[in-house]
C-alpha cells in the first residue's frame, strides 16, 4: 500500500527481522520511537510469528495496553501479565490431516507444537534455533498421541513444520499444494520451517479483529514487515512498508520501503511519520 494523508492510530510490527536488531533486541532508537508513538496517541501492537513464551522479555515495550499477537495471529496475548487473551486454534482433525498430508508429500518432515499449555514436538523435531533450547523438556511424542483426546495438547494455535534438507521457500510452495486446503502455511524463519494455522487465521485476520474492538479504521494502521508471513498483514493495512532486509517476495509486494532492521528501519519511518502528522 502507499502512503495516505490520514493520521495513523495504530502501527502494527512484526519483530524478527523487522523491529528487533539481529541480536534480537529493541535499539535505544527503536525504543524511544515507539515510546513517542504512544506519547503521540499511536497504539503500538507487536503482530509476531513467535509464541507467547517469547516475548516476555520484551514487556516494557510494549506501550499502555500490553497486548500483542503472537503465533501469526493465533493468540492474542497480554504481556506483561502473561495471559492469554484469545486463541484462534487449528482443530486436531486439521491438524492430523496436514501432518499426514506433509509426510507423505515430503519424507523426513517433523512436527511441533505451539498451544495453550506450552510446547510439544516429535522426537526427529530437532531443537536448533534461538529460543528452542527452553523446549528440550516438554513433551516429545509422534503427532498422533500428542494430539489424541486426552493428550498434552490442547489448544493447539501453531503447527510447526521442519525439514532437515529442503530450500525454504521450495518447502512452503510444496506444502501449500498439498495441504493448503486444510490449513494457512507460512513461513517466517531462514531455515525450512513452516508456521501452520487454522484456515483464515493469519496476522491480517487478527489484528483487523483487534481494529475492530478498537474502533480503529485499516486506514488508520501502519504496518511494518520482512517475511512472507507478514505479506496479509502488509497488504490489508492502509499503509506498509518493508524493511531493507525483506524477503524477496515482501519487497515486491510492498511499495514502500525504509532501511534494515540492523539501522533501526522501524524507527526511522515511525519518526517520519510523527513528523508528519504532528499539529
Amino acid at each position: 500500500m502507499t502512503t495516505n494523508a490520514v493520521r495513523p492510530r495504530l502501527i502494527a510490527t512484526d519483530l524478527d527481522g523487522t523491529l528487533l536488531c539481529p541480536s534480537g533486541t529493541v535499539s535505544e532508537r527503536t525504543a524511544a520511537a515507539l515510546t513517542a508513538a504512544e506519547e503521540a496517541g499511536v497504539q503500538v501492537v507487536f503482530v509476531t510469528g513467535r509464541p507467547p513464551r517469547w516475548m516476555q522479555q520484551l514487556g516494557p515495550h510494549i506501550g499502555g495496553h500490553g497486548v500483542a499477537i503472537c503465533s501469526n495471529g493465533g493468540a492474542i496475548v497480554d504481556v506483561r501479565r502473561g495471559e492469554t487473551l484469545e486463541v484462534f486454534p487449528l482443530s486436531p482433525v486439521d491438524a492430523l490431516a496436514a501432518v499426514a498430508a506433509l509426510r507423505a508429500a515430503l519424507p523426513g518432515t517433523a512436527f511441533a507444537f505451539e498451544h495453550l499449555d506450552g510446547f510439544a514436538r516429535e522426537p526427529e523435531y530437532q531443537l536448533r534455533m534461538w529460543g528452542e533450547s527452553d523446549d528440550r523438556h516438554q513433551p516429545a511424542a509422534p503427532a498422533e498421541e500428542l494430539l489424541a483426546p486426552g493428550g498434552p495438547v490442547r489448544g493447539l494455535y501453531k503447527l510447526l513444520a521442519k525439514h532437515p534438507d529442503l530450500d525454504p521457500d521450495s518447502f512452503l510452495v510444496e506444502a501449500r499444494r498439498v495441504a493448503g486446503h486444510l490449513a494457512e502455511i507460512t513461513r517466517s524463519a531462514p531455515v525450512a520451517l513452516l508456521e501452520i494455522s487454522s484456515l483464515g487465521v493469519t496476522k491480517a485476520s487478527t489484528l483487523a479483529s483487534w481494529c475492530r474492538e478498537q474502533g480503529i479504521d485499516r486506514s488508520e494502521v501502519v504496518a511494518f514487515g520482512d517475511m512472507p508471513n507478514d505479506l496479509e498483514m502488509l497488504a490489508w493495512a492502509g499503509t506498509s512498508y518493508a524493511v531493507a532486509n525483506a524477503h524477496p517476495e515482501v519487497l515486491a509486494a510492498v511499495a514502500q520501503h525504509t532501511v534494515s532492521n540492523e539501522h533501526d528501519g522501524v524507527a526511522v519511518a515511525v519518526e517520519e511519520l510523527l513528523k508528519r502528522h504532528a499539529g
